[in-house]
C-alpha cells in the first residue's frame, strides 16, 4: 500500500523540498509515497483571495480563516488523519509517528501568521501537533518534519529492515554513542569494548550508555523510561524497593 500524504499550505511550491533527496527522494520515485499540495488561497471568495483576518479582541498579526481553512480540509477528506502542524498541538513522538506510518498516510495542514480559528478544530476531526517548544514563520516546515520521519520507517525506504530499531526515542531512550574508523583520531580511541568483539559485553556497554545519557541529557525521557519500566503486567504500578 502506498503511504499517501497531502499537504495543505499557503507555499506549495516548499514540496518536496528535501524530501525529494536522499532515501525520502528515491522513495518517491518509487512510488513507496505519493505527495500532493492543496493551495488554501483557491478557497477564498473574494476577489482578493484572503485567507486571514484580524484577530478578534484585538492584537497583533492575522488569523487564518475557519471557513477557509473547512473548506481546504473537506476537499481532501477525512479517510487518513488530518494534521494541524502548530505550537499549540501535543508534542510529536516515535510512537506517534509509528501509528502513522503505518496507515495510509497522512493530510497536514500548515498555519501562517499567528495561526488557526479556534472554531476549525471544535468543526472537524484535526489533530494538533506540535515539533517542538519553538516558533517557525509557518507550518511547511514541521511539515516536511513530521512527513521525513514517517517515510523513512515505510517497509523498504531504508536498506536494512534493522536500521530503526536501535535508534533515539525507539526504546524510549536516546541512542547509545557511536564510533567508526579510524581507530585513534587525535589521541582519542574508540572504547575498548567495542573492538573486542565480544557481542555480550557490546551489548551490555550500549545499554549503559544509554541509559547514561538519557538520563544526564533527558531527565523527561528517563523519568518516563523508568516509570515504564515499575509496570507490572495488569499496569498497576509496583514499588521499587521492597518493604524491609
Amino acid at each position: 500500500m502506498t503511504f499517501a500524504t497531502t499537504v495543505l499550505t499557503l507555499y506549495p511550491d516548499m514540496f518536496p523540498g528535501p524530501l525529494g533527496a536522499s532515501i525520502a527522494g528515491r522513495a518517491l520515485n518509487d512510488g513507496k509515497w505519493i505527495l500532493d499540495t492543496v493551495q488554501i488561497r483557491d478557497f477564498a471568495t473574494d476577489k482578493h483571495r484572503t485567507v486571514d483576518d484580524t484577530p478578534a479582541g484585538g492584537g497583533a498579526g492575522m488569523v487564518l480563516k475557519p471557513d477557509i481553512l473547512a473548506a481546504a480540509c473537506d476537499s481532501v477528506g477525512y479517510d487518513r488523519p488530518m494534521l494541524a502542524m502548530t505550537p499549540r498541538g501535543a508534542p510529536l513522538t516515535q510512537d506517534r509517528v509509528r501509528a502513522l506510518a503505518a496507515g495510509p498516510g497522512v493530510s497536514i495542514l500548515c498555519g501562517r501568521f499567528e495561526g488557526f480559528d479556534e472554531r476549525l478544530f471544535d468543526a472537524r476531526a484535526i489533530e494538533q501537533v506540535s515539533i517542538g517548544d519553538y516558533v517557525l514563520s509557518g507550518g511547511e516546515m514541521g511539515a516536511l518534519v513530521l512527513l521525513d520521519a514517517c517515510i523513512r520507517l515505510l517497509p523498504g525506504v531504508m536498506g536494512a529492515p534493522s536500521s530503526g530499531v536501535e535508534e533515539s526515542f525507539e526504546s524510549g531512550l536516546l541512542e547509545y554513542p557511536q564510533f567508526t574508523r579510524p581507530v585513534e583520531w587525535e589521541g582519542r580511541m574508540i572504547p575498548q569494548v567495542l573492538r573486542s568483539g565480544d557481542h555480550a559485553r557490546i551489548a551490555a556497554w550500549r545499554k549503559q550508555q544509554a541509559e547514561t545519557d538519557t538520563r544526564l541529557r533527558r531527565p523527561d525521557l528517563w523519568e518516563r523510561h523508568e516509570g515504564a519500566r515499575v509496570q507490572s503486567p495488569s499496569g498497576a504500578r509496583q514499588q521499587k524497593d521492597e518493604d524491609p
